[in-house]
């Protein structure tokens, strides 16, 4: 399954069933794991550590 068939999967999730309070709970989600993601091999990740 492509990413975009899955995120898309979620917004028709979220505009049917009208869940619209597990939106920023999505967002929060997906932007932690970016961070994870571009902080696994840089500099900045002692200090990334530190926030968790």
């Amino acid at each position: 399954m492509s990413r975009t068939r899955m995120l898309g999967d979620l917004w028709l999730f979220l505009r049917v069933r009208k869940k619209w309070w597990l939106m920023p709970l999505v967002i929060m989600l997906v932007l932690l794991s970016i961070l994870m993601v571009l902080a696994h091999g840089s500099a900045l990740s002692p200090f990334i550590y530190r926030l968790f």
